[in-house]
């Protein structure tokens, strides 16, 4: 942005467009006398073809006073007089014509229209509305409509009235072109320019700022007498067209009609790699047990387990204090002693539906449902792995009687599709019919929401699941979103039998005594969903798929999934989410971690509409805080997208 002085008059400059009527609101470097000045908005073109947007006070408009009222000499202009510098010119015409103000449209980045689109505010700089003009006739648009005749512009994401030129490029040869010739850069210059350009993904808003700080001084102000380099080359604006798209993305703006307030994006810190570490072995057990067999260091084994898991040649015991059968303090006699009730318990139960009469059976239509479906399930459960496999297989036999037990310990919950899946790896490490048993009703006790039979708790699951991917990931969670997925339904079958159908047996053994031991945080395993949806974020968002599709690609991941890597990597993000200064209440309360009164959102402000997640929040009656305008559906069509992610999953 420049000023016009007397020297400078152009001989052949060319007005493509001219538009009177607008008044100079602000303009940074200009003295306070200049603004409130009524002046002609010109796009104009100089000699050499080049072109750039040109403020006249209107002390420098003719007007012929003889044939116009005065009403119209602001509306209504004629085109300047040709001057040459050897003319007369009075000193009034000298000062009027210093206070132009020309913006060459090589140097022009963003403009914006505000205002019911009479202000104008045009920038060169990024991150700085350098001119505001406001037009007292009209409004901007047809000004601007003929200004993108000239420049190619997109409009932000983030501001619809903002646009940012663009100029098109070719990528490589141009930028380390200009960057060799502008010599701001000491070392390989393609190496620093492809370094910059990948950053800018990376660490948006420190990079920009690290190109805008070698830039500045020569795009801005001109390289004269900078090493006697010649000025520089248009190209460089595809690199500060990248920075504004660059922080843009980094930024959020806060706007009035007075002032405008631009801030960092929160974002994450850097991922921690977390290495997995070996299994509790028969020794370490030992070691942490008194001589009569009491669990001295309880955190201390959770640690352990957590870290790597339990050895397979001790889990049959492990597994029993994990899953609350044993009391972690228990001796050995008192473990004795409840083996001993507890299998007594179990077999009463067990005799109250084994010896219901067939007319009694005939009556109770409930307990006659629960066993059909029982039966139904059992003879398709793990029928692959050998434990299970063939016909008139005893193995189905004791499943079956488990469950049906359960049914009369729980007769309120009875038996709900998916509980086999949970059953059968515990009934294939124990192979005791009562510790299996017992084993299987303290998982059931941690996961008993998931059975619900309104599902409230499942809902509940993949509201939080969508809340935990937008802190993490809200690049994801919109796209998800924009596919109608962003109510996670997709992800129903991993939380309600806990990715028993993603993992083999000997790896879902690995991830659920991990889970066991609640640490680090409350609902880990839905940190499990986010590790898995992170590897799977860049395959997601590059198909355009829909919810079917989405669906089917999840459930191609089964028995695709490494174990530890997932493990390692949600460990990373928790203690990225922890680690986060922008951590608020809603995402604290998920995990289980002490509030500070902090309920700030945790969609971005940029979010488009996302009707899944109005949809989850409604269904279970609670906010994710979000302010964005939503599409809503109806509880029927609500429950229908449920099923369908119910039917698909089984």
């Amino acid at each position: 942005m420049s000023s016009s002085s007397v020297e400078d008059i152009p001989d052949q400059c060319k007005d493509l467009f001219t538009q009177d009527g607008v008044l100079l609101k602000a303009c940074i470097g200009r003295p306070i006398t200049d603004l409130n000045s009524i002046g002609m908005l010109c796009v104009v073109q100089n000699p050499d073809n080049s072109k750039c947007i040109e403020w006249r006070p209107l002390d420098l408009i003719t007007i012929d006073s003889d044939t116009q009222d005065q009403e119209w000499a602001v509306v209504n202009t004629i085109g300047r007089r040709q001057r040459t510098l050897s003319g007369n010119m009075t000193s009034d015409y000298a000062t009027a014509r210093a206070r132009i103000i020309k913006i060459p449209l090589a140097e022009l980045k963003s403009f914006r229209v505000t205002r019911n689109n009479q202000q104008l505010q045009l920038s060169t700089k990024p991150g700085v509305w350098q001119t505001t003009l406001y037009f007292q006739h009209g409004n901007a648009e047809v000004f601007v409509a003929n200004l993108k005749n000239h420049v190619k512009s997109a409009k932000t994401r983030h501001d619809r009235n903002t646009y940012v030129v663009v100029e098109p490029n070719t990528e490589s040869q141009v930028l380390n072109r200009s960057f060799a010739e502008l010599d701001i850069f000491t070392e390989n210059t393609t190496d620093v320019v492809w370094n910059l350009v990948s950053n800018f993904k990376q660490r948006p808003y420190e990079t920009t700022m690290e190109a805008f700080s070698k830039l500045t001084d020569i795009v801005y102000y001109g390289n004269e007498g900078v090493n006697g380099k010649r000025d520089v080359s248009e190209e460089v604006a595809d690199l500060l067209t990248k920075s504004m798209s660059a922080l843009e993305d980094a930024t959020t703006v806060t706007r009035s009609d007075e002032y405008e307030v631009i801030s960092v994006k929160p974002t994450l810190p850097p991922r921690p790699s977390i290495p997995r570490g070996t299994p509790l072995s028969t020794e370490k057990w030992d070691g942490l047990q008194d001589t009569e067999g009491r669990v001295m260091e309880v955190e201390g084994v959770k640690q352990l387990i957590f870290r790597g898991g339990v050895a397979h040649s001790i889990r049959q015991s492990v597994w029993k204090y994990l899953l609350d059968y044993f009391p972690w303090h228990a001796s050995h006699a008192e473990i004795r002693a409840i083996q001993k009730r507890k299998t007594a318990e179990y077999y009463s139960m067990k005799l109250q539906w084994k010896s219901m009469t067939e007319g009694q059976e005939a009556r109770f239509s409930e307990y006659r449902d629960r066993k059909s479906l029982v039966e139904k399930d059992v003879n398709r459960t793990d029928r692959t792995h050998p434990f299970y496999a063939g016909d008139n297989n005893p193995n189905l036999v004791v499943l079956q009687d488990i469950l049906m037990t359960y049914v009369m310990y729980n007769f309120d919950l009875g038996y709900v599709q998916g509980m086999s899946d949970i059953l059968a790896p515990l009934l294939l490490l124990l192979g005791n019919e009562v510790d299996s048993f017992w084993c299987f009703v303290g998982f059931m006790d941690k996961i008993a929401s998931n059975f619900d039979m309104d599902q409230a708790g499942m809902k509940q699951q993949l509201l939080q699941l969508q809340q935990l991917l937008m802190f993490t990931s809200p690049a994801l969670a919109q796209h998800l979103a924009l596919k109608d997925s962003g109510n996670m339904y997709f992800c129903f079958r991993w939380l309600l039998v806990w990715f028993k159908r993603e993992f083999s047996h000997k790896d879902i053994m690995r991830l659920w005594e991990v889970l066991w031991t609640g640490l680090p945080c409350a609902n880990f395993h839905l940190l499990i969903c986010v590790a898995i949806l992170d590897a799977e974020k860049d395959m997601l968002i590059s198909k355009d798929y829909g919810f079917t599709e989405i669906l089917k690609h999840v459930n191609d991941l089964s028995m695709c999934l490494d174990v530890d890597r997932i493990l390692s990597t949600a460990e990373g993000i928790y203690h990225q989410i922890v680690s986060a200064p922008h951590l608020n209440d809603q995402i604290r309360v998920i995990l289980g971690l002490p509030t500070v009164g902090t309920t700030t959102s945790v969609n971005s402000d940029e979010a488009e509409p996302e009707p899944e997640t109005a949809q989850a929040t409604h269904a279970n009656g609670t906010s994710n805080g979000s302010t964005e305008p939503s599409a809503v559906f109806g509880p029927d069509m609500e429950e229908v997208m449920y099923q369908i992610g119910l039917d698909m999953n089984f």
